[in-house]
């Protein structure tokens, strides 16, 4: 395929990240990071709004052992075991903001690095140990 041809994605409509304990998780990332709760079926799975994408928490025991069907269709099995990763854009001026938030909350930032390319992370965990 050439350049000319070459599909590229307009942009992340979802990520995934895994956790046993989904009332845990649901509560971090809606009262810690304020992410507004979308959808959500006990013991399976829980999902936020962030921006114009979906961060979608699973119960990897759920997801790698259930067949689910939507529409006829199955959907495809999947977990993962160990940490995962997710990242979220925050602008550069509101980082002091978010470390005095994650502080108040009681989650301690793992790291902090200054990209050679720019940009700076702040790195912590979830209740589940996924990076963020």
């Amino acid at each position: 395929m050439n350049d000319s041809t070459r599909l590229v994605p307009d942009g992340l409509l979802e990520a995934a990240v895994y956790a046993r304990d989904l009332a845990a998780a649901e509560r971090f990332y809606r009262d810690v990071l304020g992410l507004r709760v979308v959808g959500s079926q006990p013991g399976r799975h829980v999902f936020f709004r962030c921006g114009s994408a979906i961060l979608l928490v699973f119960n990897p025991e759920a997801t790698s052992s259930e067949t689910v069907l939507i529409g006829g269709a199955t959907v495809p099995r999947h977990g993962a075991q160990g940490a995962g990763h997710v990242a979220f854009a925050v602008g550069a001026g509101e980082l002091s903001g978010w470390r005095e938030s994650l502080s108040r909350a009681g989650v301690s930032i793992e790291t902090e690095i200054d990209w050679p390319q720019g940009g700076h992370s702040i790195y912590f965990r979830d209740p589940a140990g996924n990076s963020v």
